[in-house]
């Protein structure tokens, strides 16, 4: 068994609202309400649902990027809130993003080698001639000229400067990444691309993914297992063919008829869910996909539904399994 990299338990990021009245009580965002999970070396775990469930936060909260409300985050057995500078600094060296937006996410008064060359810098590698051949390889690796050193980020396409993102993230040589959306600004031709190269990248450096998107096409051709996610929770978590030919909760067998079949003259049922995804400073009681299930329970409305063994390795929280 592969030893475990990551492990997250009960995590819990609230975003406080601004008040509009004087005597108004304190209202929150529940944006992440006690997540747990583990990743693997090695391994890609995609993280699925669909926009302002949570997934993007738990990326940043994960990092330090946002200081989580509570929960424990361990990276190699070690609690990553403790880290004071030092080891936080070092943490940041093994463990990367990669932004959804690829034109949002450079430096516009920067040249492609500035860009990235930059984490070198920060964390003091190599010698100037030194960290200008990791620079120009590190490019080759991800299919880009080492001649465009000497460009700025506005030259290039989209599917280029994310390559170039990749690029940044490479020169550290992570041991995690997370990836936030990372193809969901591009051409679907161009997304492709940019899978496959993140798939050799991998086998090629031994990193895992954190694969966020809502794109469950995407995540069943990068990942080793998923996690699907509704309303700042987990809500079924499998390896990938598990969720794929047998998923169990309702939310996941939604997700699944949605995906696109390229063939007009396939018929396939959809399960179409009622009502709107409810608002995340006011959370439902009970299980929060309770008023758009198509088979709610009474306790589903008084009960949070726990993580539950369905199978090897396969995970739900559902009252009505």
């Amino acid at each position: 068994m592969k030893e475990v990299l990551l492990e997250v338990k009960n995590l819990v990021k609230h975003f406080a609202l601004k008040k509009t009245r004087l005597f108004q009580e304190a209202c929150f965002v529940f944006a992440v309400n006690g997540i747990s999970f583990y990743m693997k070396k090695g391994e890609t775990l995609g993280l699925v649902g669909e926009s302002g469930c949570g997934k993007t936060t738990t990326g940043r909260a994960i990092l330090r990027l946002i200081k989580p409300t509570s929960g424990v985050v361990s990276f190699e057995g070690r609690d990553v809130a403790r880290f004071k500078d030092r080891e936080l600094k070092a943490f940041r060296r093994n463990a990367q993003i990669i932004f959804q937006d690829p034109f949002a996410s450079l430096n516009p008064r920067m040249t492609v080698g500035a860009i990235v060359e930059e984490p070198l810098l920060v964390h003091g590698i190599g010698t100037r001639a030194e960290r200008r051949d990791m620079v120009a390889g590190v490019l080759e690796k991800v299919g880009l000229d080492a001649d465009y050193m000497r460009r700025f980020p506005h030259e290039f396409s989209g599917g280029q400067r994310q390559r170039i993102g990749i690029a940044r993230v490479l020169t550290l040589n992570p041991k995690l990444i997370i990836a936030d959306e990372p193809v969901s600004a591009l051409d679907v031709s161009i997304q492709a691309q940019i899978i496959n190269l993140l798939v050799r990248l991998q086998e090629e450096f031994q990193m895992s993914y954190l694969f966020v998107s809502h794109d469950l096409a995407v995540v069943e051709h990068i990942s080793n297992r998923v996690a699907i996610m509704y309303l700042g929770k987990i809500v079924e978590v499998a390896p990938s063919k598990s969720i794929y030919r047998e998923p169990k909760h309702p939310y996941t067998k939604a997700l699944l008829s949605a995906i696109p079949v390229p063939d007009p003259k396939a018929s396939m049922e959809r399960t179409i869910l009622g009502g709107d995804i409810p608002n995340p400073a006011n959370p439902p009681s009970g299980c929060g996909f309770r008023t758009r299930c198509p088979i709610a329970e009474k306790i589903c409305r008084i009960e949070p539904p726990k993580m539950v063994k369905v199978g090897k390795d396969h995970y739900v929280a559902c009252h009505a399994l």
